[in-house]
C-alpha cells in the first residue's frame, strides 16, 4: 500500500510515479526491556535497533529494514537494495552518508544493475552543523517518522512488528499529503 501511495503522490505533484534517485540512511533507536532482537551500536552509543530507509527526492518512505543495531550502514543497506529493485524499476542513484562507503554496497550495487551511488560527505572546513544537498530529505523523513510517539522508542516484541509501525506511520503521512491535495 505505501509503494502504491508513492507512486499516486508523485504523479499528483507532476513527477514520475517512479523514482529515478533515491536517499538512504539509518537511525539507530533505544529498544524497552521486553524487546526482543537488540543489540550495540558503539558509534550512537545506543543499544537497541536500527532502522534503515531509502526515501525517494522529495522524502516518501520507499523501503525500510529493521535490524539489530550492530550491524554496520553498508552491511545493511544490501538488504535494503535488493529489496526495492522490483518496486521501482526505474531507481538508478543513490545518495548516502560516509557510512556507506564501502567495496561491499558498491559491489551489491552492480550486481542489482545499472544503478550508481553517490557518497555525500561534510566537507573538511565545516564547523558546527552544516545542511547537505539531497542529505536533508532522508534526515526530515526520519523527523516526520519521529511525530508518531510509538517510532520514539522501539516498543516491539519483534522486528517485524516494529517495520510494520514505521510503515503504517509512512502510510498515515502520504495519505494525508494526498488529501491535502484533493481538498485544495
Amino acid at each position: 500500500m505505501n509503494t502504491l501511495l508513492v507512486m499516486n503522490l508523485r504523479e499528483i505533484e507532476g513527477r514520475e510515479a517512479s523514482p529515478s534517485a533515491g536517499v538512504i540512511d539509518s537511525q539507530s533507536v533505544k529498544t524497552t526491556e521486553s524487546g526482543g532482537p537488540c543489540g550495540y551500536d558503539a558509534g550512537k552509543k545506543v543499544k537497541g535497533r536500527k532502522r534503515h530507509i531509502l526515501t525517494d527526492t522529495c522524502g516518501f518512505l520507499i523501503s525500510i529494514l529493521v535490524h539489530t543495531a550492530d550491524i554496520q550502514d553498508r552491511d545493511g543497506a544490501v538488504d535494503v537494495i535488493k529489496g526495492v529493485r522490483q518496486r521501482f524499476p526505474w531507481l538508478r542513484h543513490i545518495f548516502a552518508d560516509g557510512g556507506y562507503a564501502g567495496d561491499k554496497l558498491r559491489k551489491a550495487i552492480a550486481n542489482t544493475g545499472n544503478w550508481t551511488i553517490e557518497i555525500i560527505k561534510r566537507s573538511d572546513q565545516a564547523k558546527g552543523f552544516e545542511v547537505l544537498p539531497r542529505r536533508w530529505v532522508v534526515e526530515r523523513t526520519f523527523a516526520w517518522l519521529g511525530r508518531c510517539r510509538r517510532l520514539a522508542k522501539d516498543w516491539e516484541a519483534t522486528i517485524a512488528s516494529s517495520t510494520a509501525w514505521a510503515t503504517i506511520a509512512s502510510i498515515r503521512l502520504l495519505i494525508r499529503r494526498t488529501a491535502r491535495y484533493c481538498y485544495a
